[in-house]
């Protein structure tokens, strides 16, 4: 069941201005929400800090790879002879996967 928030607001809403006799377990059974996130969704409507889109949205990850980090990678790589597993191991900073993203990213550019 894919999640609702419009309409659980506008239900929640309306319970709220006694417009609407459902229960926050029939309005959970029909949005798809807790009854507990539910009841915080109320509260968000009572303060008027009610938002439809997520508060980290457009935000770069706090673990994110700065770019001078990722080009310092790529200068060390393209000197190395190593593998990219074992280049991975002596760096041991990021994890293989990253490691073999950027390597990949520097095959596709050449």
């Amino acid at each position: 069941m894919k999640k609702n928030k419009e309409e659980a607001i506008k239900l929640i809403t309306k319970k709220i201005k006694n417009d609407s006799y459902l229960t926050y377990d029939e309005i959970s059974l029909i949005t798809g929400y807790h009854t507990k996130y539910l009841f915080k969704l109320k509260n968000d409507i009572l303060n008027g800090t009610i938002s439809l889109t997520h508060g980290n949205k457009n935000k770069t990850p706090h673990n994110a790879m700065s770019e001078e980090e990722k080009e310092k990678i790529r200068q060390l790589y393209a000197r190395s002879s190593a593998s990219i597993r074992k280049f991975a191991k002596f760096y041991g900073k990021h994890s293989y996967s990253c490691i073999y993203n950027l390597v990949h990213d520097i095959e596709k550019k050449k």
